[in-house]
């Protein structure tokens, strides 16, 4: 058995790097044979031909997104080798737009948006909208694209500068809707940050997305102070809980995390098995809030996640709802599944 692994392009990600470090380690532990390929020398195709899986768990960066939805679809589905993650698993990851039109497809429960693609029917939204509501560029992680809109006055300048200039990922706070900036003021300091970045090599990151001509709202739902999140590998649900930042609505990124198991709830659990056994997803985590009659609702779902915080979870529920308690990293359940090896060994990672 040999499993190809894609170097990852962007070398400076700290998770990215562990993320693979964590695969070598149960591979070589395990004993199967792996080889690293490179998306930039011509034998990748002859190499993963001749391999039976192919690994390349790529983050939010936005030239990784270019790079693996350009060689997972030919690997998977012409070269007939197993891949994680599979296309179904990622197509739409980092798009929380793509995202919300599948659920709706099949009648999840996930919180309504509204998505706007034209500026005067987003205006005549905002005219009779309930605010607050919440704003969201469609890629992001950690929360950093997430504000809520109080009034119209907010609603009016976030829809003028997403139908003009646009807005760039991880910088929504600076935008003149969230200070007392003009917007001259506001565009130099833009212009100086992007300079700034170039020169730091960092223009090319995920941080640097530009987001143009769209809208994505969704329902605010009060009074939750943390959310739940269920995290799906193969038969295995992974869950703890994790609570707001202070004097914020927003979980995602905190730290805050609670991993005592009597503490979730399995209705989310229970979702998260449905979806992800209908839509073939390997692994996906799943991020659960109420709404106003206490029923859970999907905010977000994610293929990548910081691993750490599954491993310190006590334990799994299977698809039975049965528990098994143990601290297991993502990447063996991933390759044992992958591999289809129930008796992987799982190693001991620093």
């Amino acid at each position: 058995m040999k499993v190809a692994i894609c170097n990852s392009i962007n070398n400076s990600n700290i998770s990215t790097k562990h993320n693979y470090a964590v695969y070598r380690a149960i591979l070589e532990h395990n004993g199967i044979e792996y080889v690293a390929v490179d998306i930039n020398k011509p034998n990748i195709w002859e190499t993963c031909r001749k391999s039976d899986a192919f690994i390349y768990p790529w983050n939010h960066e936005n030239n990784e997104e270019q790079i693996s939805l350009s060689i997972i679809p030919i690997i998977e589905k012409h070269l007939s080798v197993k891949c994680y993650p599979n296309y179904d698993t990622c197509w739409h990851y980092d798009d929380k737009i793509k995202q919300y039109y599948l659920l709706k497809q099949y009648h999840f429960p996930i919180i309504e948006s509204m998505i706007f693609f034209d500026k005067k029917k987003a205006l005549s939204w905002l005219k009779t909208a309930n605010l607050p509501t919440v704003f969201k560029l469609k890629g992001g992680a950690g929360s950093e694209n997430v504000i809520l809109i109080k009034n119209q006055g907010q609603g009016k300048k976030l829809i003028q500068r997403m139908f003009s200039e646009g807005i760039i990922s991880g910088q929504v706070y600076r935008q003149p809707l969230y200070s007392n900036l003009n917007i001259k003021s506001w565009r130099i300091r833009k212009r100086l940050s992007i300079i700034k970045q170039k020169l730091q090599g960092n223009y090319l990151s995920h941080h640097n997305v530009l987001h143009k001509n769209y809208l994505l709202f969704q329902k605010y739902l009060p009074h939750n102070a943390y959310d739940t999140r269920i995290t799906v590998i193969g038969h295995r649900a992974f869950g703890f809980q994790r609570f707001n930042r202070p004097n914020d609505f927003r979980a995602s990124g905190s730290g805050l995390i609670n991993h005592t198991p009597n503490k979730i709830d399995l209705n989310c659990v229970k979702i998260a098995f449905k979806v992800s056994k209908k839509l073939n997803f390997q692994s996906m985590a799943y991020d659960f809030i109420y709404d106003e009659n206490n029923q859970p609702l999907i905010c977000e779902i994610s293929y990548i996640y910081q691993d750490i915080a599954v491993y310190n979870c006590h334990g799994y529920w299977d698809e039975n709802l049965n528990w098994h308690a143990g601290h297991y990293w993502p990447e063996y359940c991933q390759l044992a599944d992958l591999l289809k090896l129930s008796d992987l060994a799982q190693p001991s990672i620093d």
